[in-house]
């Protein structure tokens, strides 16, 4: 008992920091003051550990305890605590989203789980949930609800659910009882909620979800909500009562709207571009916006659901595997699209849109296609289409295009078997090879025939006009055949490409109407028949040409080549001329060899063939 004082002192020496640090120096944030043991001192607080006075550290409990959340849960780390969430399909038994085991909280398997695959169990989620929402009446209430119950773990049938929802209450949306600056306010409000909430189904994290429904139900879903999206966008646009430009954002889909009054439509140019990716609109030109009116302009443009609407179930893949998949066609770009209301629908006629998207990985040039999401507004059917979209422009990262109507656009990449780009570059260069080589040739033919007086005669004529033809068109062809990039310079290396063939064809014409003037044996005047063949060789290809640029100007260079376009069956009129003349040619051909062998039979049959053909 007489020692009992000294081990107190004793004791109280051993944690004089711990003493001193209450009295003294404050305690870390993390820890407080408190006498435990007959000790007063500075203790880290629940969920951290260290002595209080120079460290507390945050405990990981996710990773020092051993399925600290249960086999069907994951566990999440923060600051001084954790939570945990179930996995899909399961749920936890006291319903709440995120919970602490502590108090007994466990996942149990949902047992809606696969209600996606049963129309019936669908249908009455659907109604059961309309049920809970149909009493909200305001948009912005009805869109924060909505985002509330679809912010976490979605399953299958929850966005079937809510975007059945979303669409049947689209008609909701729109203010016609408020005065001008209550309109504008809350059709802002509500655009920004709506943005919110559809991004809870189209962000990257949903796509597992999305991969459990089948090809056709995912597009039919997607295009619903895709849909009612556009139409409440434009509807809400609609509600604006003075010029306006608004635009908001989430993490994966942004939107922008215009609503001008028509004594505005020259200084205002509806566009957007995020992230690089840009599309624009061109009206028809007009001499003045006379009439009285407004327009309505809405851009979406959504960063991910591309693969979504991929024509695989393994849109999962990773870009840099889609080489290696079976043949179709896969979105490699973001969906953008843009809708638009006129009143009157005249005020603003729409001439093309243009829009420039880049790839999500590097892809090669020649498997690039524009396309829009062709769809039924009665059954949300809808695949990707390619009609009345142009390919302006395509490079390994970027791709533009020019499209003649409204819808979703994207970029498209055939993954099935075609060149590579090796393989194309080693045929680019045999093709350059052998052009040089035949340029080389016809230029030797072109000195010899023109230079050599011995030689000359309207077949020589003829021949070096071929051979001229022939070197100005391979000339213009090495030159000119890929500069694509300038549209203006395509066009007219496509035009001359065109006249200069045709007239190498035409000299071709000609070449077998003289052989069959001589065999005939027909009497003519050599210079009427030399200035005819120079109007005929030169001029008539220059006829066909000045007509065609006349009807189709637009069709001369592709986004390819710089050659004619074969949309129209604008390529005829290069073909149809070159068939003709081959036919004539063909049957001179037949009348010469017909001529010749009829000559023959009457000659002495003691002389070789050969012989009394010459």
């Amino acid at each position: 008992m007489k020692l009992l004082p000294l081990l107190v002192v004793f004791s109280t020496l051993l944690n004089c920091s711990y003493t001193q640090n209450c009295t003294k120096t404050p305690c870390l944030p993390n820890a407080k003051c408190e006498i435990r043991d007959g000790i007063e001192a500075c203790y880290c607080n629940m969920g951290f550990s260290g002595n209080g006075v120079t460290i507390c550290e945050d405990d990981n409990e996710c990773g020092n305890l051993t399925q600290s959340c249960g086999e069907n849960a994951n566990c999440t780390n923060t600051e001084g605590s954790y939570y945990c969430m179930c996995v899909p399909g399961f749920r936890s038994s006291n319903n709440q989203d995120r919970f602490i085991t502590n108090d007994g909280t466990i996942c149990i398997e949902n047992v809606n789980a696969n209600c996606h695959l049963d129309n019936v169990c669908i249908a009455a989620n659907i109604n059961k949930t309309l049920t809970k929402i149909r009493p909200i009446k305001e948009p912005v209430a009805l869109l924060q609800e909505v985002y509330r119950n679809s912010v976490t773990d979605l399953s299958p049938t929850d966005i079937i659910t809510y975007i059945e929802i979303l669409a049947e209450s689209s008609s909701l949306l729109g203010y016609k009882n408020n005065t001008i600056s209550a309109k504008d306010t809350l059709s802002n409000s509500t655009l920004t909620e709506l943005v919110k909430t559809v991004n809870n189904f189209v962000q990257r994290d949903t796509f597992a979800v999305w991969d459990k429904l089948s090809v056709n139900h995912r597009r039919t879903h997607l295009t619903k909500l895709m849909h009612t999206v556009e139409r409440a966008t434009l509807r809400l646009s609609q509600s604006f009562q003075k010029t306006t430009q608004f635009d908001t954002n989430s993490t994966d889909i942004a939107l922008k709207v215009f609503f001008i009054d028509s004594s505005k439509m020259k200084h205002i140019h509806p566009h957007m571009n995020v992230d690089g990716d840009y599309i624009n609109i061109f009206p028809k030109r007009k001499a003045a916006y006379n009439s009285n009116g407004n327009v309505a302009v809405a851009f979406l443009y959504y960063k991910n659901i591309g693969p979504l609407l991929s024509s695989s179930d393994n849109f999962l893949l990773k870009p840099q595997n889609y080489d290696n998949s079976e043949e179709e066609e896969r979105v490699i770009s973001s969906v953008i699209s843009v809708s638009m209301s006129s009143n009157p629908p005249t005020l603003y006629e729409l001439e093309k849109i243009t829009f420039t998207l880049s790839h999500r990985k590097i892809t090669d040039r020649y498997k690039s296609l524009c396309a829009f999401w062709n769809y039924s507004p009665d059954t949300m059917n809808g695949t990707w289409s390619s009609e009345g979209c142009e390919l302006t422009y395509s490079n390994e990262t970027h791709t533009s295009c020019r499209c003649n109507h409204l819808t979703h656009f994207a970029i498209l990449m055939s993954s099935g078997p075609s060149i590579g780009i090796k393989d194309y570059n080693i045929l680019t260069r045999i093709t350059q090879l052998g052009i040089i080589i035949s340029l080389i040739c016809l230029a030797i033919c072109i000195f010899t025939f023109w230079f050599f007086s011995e030689i000359q005669s309207t077949r020589t004529t003829i021949h070096k006009n071929l051979c001229c033809s022939l070197f100005l068109a391979e000339l213009v062809f090495l030159v000119g055949i890929n500069t694509n990039t300038n549209k203006l310079f395509c066009s007219i290396i496509a035009g001359l490409l065109h006249y200069f063939f045709l007239a190498a064809f035409a000299w071709m014409c000609i070449e077998g109407i003289h052989l069959y003037l001589i065999v005939v044996g027909v009497i003519y005047n050599k210079g009427f028949l030399h200035k005819n063949f120079y109007i005929f060789g030169y001029l008539s290809p220059a006829v066909v040409v000045g007509f065609s640029a006349a009807l189709g100007y637009r069709y001369y260079g592709t986004t390819k080549v710089c050659w004619l376009s074969t949309e129209n069956n604008f390529i005829w009129s290069f073909i149809g001329p070159a068939c003709l003349i081959i036919l004539v040619n063909l049957l001179a051909f037949g009348v010469i060899i017909y001529k010749v062998f009829r000559h023959t039979a009457g000659l002495k049959p003691e002389v070789s063939c050969f012989e009394n053909i010459r």
